[in-house]
C-alpha cells in the first residue's frame, strides 16, 4: 500500500468540556508529510485542545484522528513513539539536570543507554546547553527550558513533532536557534506542526498554514499562496501578509463595539 501523503488527518473532530464549553466543533485538517505546518487562531479557538487530543492527553467526543495512515484509538499509546510533543505548559522534573532528564526520557522510549548518552551529548551541544547540562532545570531561563523541552521531544527521532507556542516567552536568539533546528529536522524528513500567535513568524517559517475559529477550520493553504489569494469575492487586491488574511477572515466574526468616549 502506498504511503499516505498526509502524516496527520483530522476529520469532524469535536470536544465539549464538562463546563459545557465546545472547544472543538467539527474540525478537519490535513498535515502533509515533510511540511512545517502552522496552526493559528485566536485565544480559545481550539488549538491547544486539538493538540492535546492528538497527544492522548484529552479524549475526543467524536470524529477521527489518523496518524501515519492509521486511525488512532484514545487508549492506544503505541503511536506516541513516533511523535514528539512540546505542549503549552511543559512538565519537567525540575530538580533534575538537563542531562539527567534527557537520559530519563531516552529510557522511557526504550533507547539503549549508550545511544541515549550519545544523543544527549549531541543535543546539549546542538542547543548550546553543554555548559549548563549538569545544572538543575529549575535554574534555567525560559528559553533554556524551551530548548530542553525540544531536545526531549526529538531524542527518539520522531516522524512528527508537535509544538504548542514554541517561541513564546523566549528571546530572539533562542527563537532563531529553535527555528533553525526545526528547519533542519524537516529537511531530514520530519514533519513539524506548530501553533503560534506570531503570524509573521508563521508566514516566514511554515510551508503551510491553517486558520481556525471557534473549533472549526476556516482556511488551509500553502503559505506561498497567501499573497495570491483575492480579498473578498469581487476584489482583485491580494493579501499582503498572513496577518492581513487572518484579520480579514476573523474581523466580522469578532466585531466589537467602539468605545463611545474615544
Amino acid at each position: 500500500m502506498p504511503e499516505s501523503v498526509n502524516i496527520l488527518e483530522i476529520n469532524g473532530l469535536t470536544k465539549t468540556y464538562d463546563s459545557g464549553q465546545r472547544a472543538v466543533d467539527g474540525l478537519s485538517l490535513r498535515v502533509p508529510r515533510g511540511s512545517i505546518f502552522g496552526f493559528v487562531g485566536l485565544n480559545g479557538a481550539g488549538k491547544t485542545t486539538t493538540i492535546r487530543i492528538v497527544a492522548g492527553l484529552c479524549n475526543k467526543d467524536s470524529g477521527s484522528v489518523r496518524l501515519f495512515g492509521k486511525e488512532i484509538d484514545d487508549h492506544d499509546a503505541n503511536y506516541k513513539h513516533d511523535i514528539g510533543f512540546v505542549l503549552d505548559e511543559p512538565l519537567y522534573f525540575e530538580w533534575m539536570s538537563a542531562e539527567e532528564y534527557l537520559h530519563f526520557v531516552g529510557a522511557m522510549y526504550g533507547i539503549s543507554e549508550s545511544e541515549t548518552r550519545k544523543r544527549t551529548a549531541e543535543l546539549l551541544e546542538f542547543f548550546d546547553l553543554t555548559g549548563k547540562g549538569s545544572d538543575p532545570i529549575d535554574s534555567y531561563s525560559t528559553g533554556m527550558k524551551k530548548k530542553v523541552s525540544l531536545a526531549a521531544a526529538i531524542i527518539h527521532k520522531p516522524a512528527l513533532i508537535i509544538l504548542d507556542e514554541p517561541f513564546e516567552g523566549i528571546d530572539a536568539l533562542a527563537a532563531n536557534a529553535i527555528k533553525g533546528s526545526l528547519t533542519l529536522m524537516a529537511s531530514k524528513g520530519s514533519t513539524v506542526f506548530i501553533t503560534s500567535h506570531v503570524l509573521d513568524t508563521v508566514e516566514r517559517f511554515c510551508t503551510e498554514v491553517a486558520v481556525i475559529h471557534q473549533g472549526r477550520t476556516l482556511l488551509q493553504c500553502k503559505t506561498i499562496d497567501i499573497r495570491t489569494l483575492a480579498k473578498g469575492t469581487l476584489a482583485t487586491i491580494a493579501y499582503n501578509s498572513l496577518e492581513d488574511l487572518f484579520v480579514d477572515l476573523l474581523s466580522e466574526k469578532t466585531a466589537k463595539k467602539q468605545l463611545t468616549w474615544l
